[in-house]
């Protein structure tokens, strides 16, 4: 059974702003990389706080589930610390990550007001801190303060695109292809240079990375494994270390900027 939330009713949480960090999904567009703008990035530090006050505070433990699949929507969820995971499961029980959202970015949906339910589930896959904003008032604060409104609407523009831009994915590249793509992403976002190539420093099971490219878990450990053997990556203290960023390249089937 999954532990209590912790809710704090009334209280207005400190501005949220953007990390350093960048949301993760696996698309071909460079330009998407790092995720849609903040949604509070251009909103006045007054407009923020007429937007927090609205919002109720819960904090997650990693793993824990924000919202579910077929679960009565309200409103959003602002990321404020940490990162959630969303993804789509299967009649068949099987899940594919849709993306990883970081600071800043908002989840819930696809629509945000209220009166639907969720087309997907979100859950923390690290420890977390969301501001909740319910649909009624949110409505109500886009239609008084515009820049919240463009926000909302870049965000779910952004990630309508990106979804789409997986569906791609999933139906025109090889389940290698996708892995090695998705590698370089990590590298790219991650990568942390080590005498032998980039550590990937962050956290992904090998279970994470199936969910992804949609594989299994099986697949990717063994496809790892011969990867290792061929010298392109090596697995350090459950972190994966890329030594061959160009055969990741041709992998993938493009070539290097």
């Amino acid at each position: 059974m999954l532990q209590a939330a912790n809710v704090v009713r009334g209280a207005v949480p400190p501005a949220v702003r953007p990390a350093g960090s960048s949301s993760l999904l696996l698309t071909e567009n460079q330009q998407w990389i790092g995720g849609p703008p903040a949604l509070m990035d251009k909103l006045t530090p007054r407009e923020r706080e007429l937007v927090l006050k609205q919002g109720r505070r819960k904090v997650l433990n990693r793993g824990q589930t924000l919202f579910s699949q077929g679960g009565k929507h309200d409103g959003i969820w602002l990321i404020e610390s940490g990162r959630i995971r969303v993804f789509y499961t299967s009649p068949l029980g099987r899940e594919i990550t849709l993306a990883y959202w970081h600071v800043g970015n908002f989840v819930g949906g696809p629509e945000v007001f209220e009166g639907t339910v969720h087309q997907w589930s979100g859950v923390a896959s690290s420890n977390c801190s969301v501001v909740h904003l319910p649909g009624k008032e949110l409505r109500s604060l886009a239609a008084e303060i515009p820049n919240l409104a463009i926000g909302l609407i870049e965000g779910l523009t952004f990630k309508g695109k990106c979804y789409s831009a997986l569906a791609q994915m999933l139906g025109t590249r090889s389940i290698t292809q996708r892995l090695a793509h998705l590698l370089l992403h990590l590298v790219e976002l991650y990568g942390v240079d080590d005498a032998d190539g980039r550590v990937i420093a962050a956290a992904f099971t090998h279970a994470d990375i199936a969910h992804m490219v949609g594989a299994t878990r099986q697949w990717v450990t063994i496809s790892l494994k011969r990867m290792q053997e061929k010298g392109i990556v090596v697995t350090k203290r459950s972190q994966i270390v890329v030594c061959r960023t160009d055969v990741l390249e041709e992998m993938r089937g493009q070539a290097s900027d």
